[in-house]
């Protein structure tokens, strides 16, 4: 029992993450037919900005200042780049994007070099935010922070929940919260949402699609960057997380539905849940079965973990191209 409550937390936290990750890239799609392939490198760029900022400021400073100066480098390369290419079709978008990417890459290393910098937390989300005292007859109990040896002692077993993964999750709540008020209850959202399939109605009332644009652009590599800052300091910051989350974006957004901001979140939930409780509840897959070869036999569900989210991709295209709540091409 503890175990399954510890793998939904961490499955709900890291879903979270992933769709703060996703949601800037889902809202760039929606509204300007973009698919950034530089998005997972502004999340590479805010963990290396919260770093630099969090040494001489401290990670509160850093977790508000590096999204917003990441931010501001999106915009200013919408506005001085991509707006340029953008009447030129996706072929463009996409080359010029990618290669931002790369340039991205290679300023980082330049500055920090390949292997991973030391960027962690501060002190008070280093321990537990909470332990689980699982007793021999099933019973469970809550303690705040980290259980006394004593109590640890007592229980037939002791599970400790990282405070760094309870922020990861609230943090990323909450923007999310502030984006979806952003978009649903202010005349900025309701100008973007009209934007997304009446522009030239958007145009026609006097409001300029350009500095609309620039925005969504800007905002959602601040929220790739916030994403940054806390899974560069929860996980490692180094110069190949952007290749190893990108390919994660992808699969969200495309089992969500391109362009989906609610199947993003549902994706995102369901492959955060599908890898940890893979990892949590680890059990041989082909042991038993007869005429199995030995190596077949030692294969894992946490070793098929990674695998997993390309799984659901594979059977998504196959089963519904267009997504969860994507809409059938016409």
């Amino acid at each position: 029992m503890a175990l399954a409550l510890l793998s939904l937390l961490n499955g709900l936290s890291y879903g979270l993450l992933l769709f703060l990750l996703s949601a800037g890239l889902t809202v760039v799609f929606s509204l300007m037919g973009v698919l950034n392939f530089a998005h997972a490198s502004f999340y590479m760029l805010g963990a290396y900005a919260g770093y630099a900022l969090a040494e001489p400021l401290g990670f509160g400073p850093a977790l508000v200042l590096a999204p917003l100066l990441v931010g501001l480098a999106g915009a200013l390369f919408e506005h001085a780049v991509l707006r340029r290419v953008h009447p030129m079709g996706h072929v463009p978008e996409l080359l010029v994007t990618f290669g931002l990417s790369i340039v991205l890459l290679e300023l980082v290393q330049l500055v920090w070099g390949r292997a991973p910098v030391d960027f962690r937390a501060p002190q008070a989300l280093r321990g537990a935010a909470f332990t689980l005292l699982e007793q021999a007859d099933g019973g469970l109990t809550a303690v705040a922070g980290a259980a006394a040896a004593a109590d640890c002692a007592a229980a037939a077993r002791c599970h400790p929940f990282p405070a760094n993964r309870l922020f990861m999750g609230a943090t990323s709540l909450l923007a999310l919260a502030g984006l979806w008020l952003m978009l649903a209850r202010t005349r900025l959202g309701l100008v973007i949402r009209a934007a997304q399939t009446h522009p030239q109605m958007v145009r026609a009332l006097g409001h300029d699609l350009g500095r609309v644009f620039l925005l969504v652009f800007g905002t959602g590599t601040a929220l790739a960057a916030l994403a940054g800052v806390i899974g560069g300091s929860t996980f490692v910051t180094e110069p190949s997380m952007a290749a190893s989350v990108g390919t994660m974006v992808f699969v969200v957004v495309v089992v969500g539905g391109v362009g989906s901001l609610g199947g993003a979140f549902v994706a995102s939930m369901l492959i955060g849940l599908l890898q940890t409780f893979a990892v949590g509840f680890d059990q041989p897959l082909l042991q038993g079965l007869p005429g199995v070869p030995p190596a077949l036999a030692r294969w894992s569900l946490a070793q098929l973990a990674p695998v997993l989210p390309y799984l659901v991709l594979v059977l998504m295209l196959v089963l519904r191209p267009q997504g969860l709540f994507g809409r059938p091409s016409p």
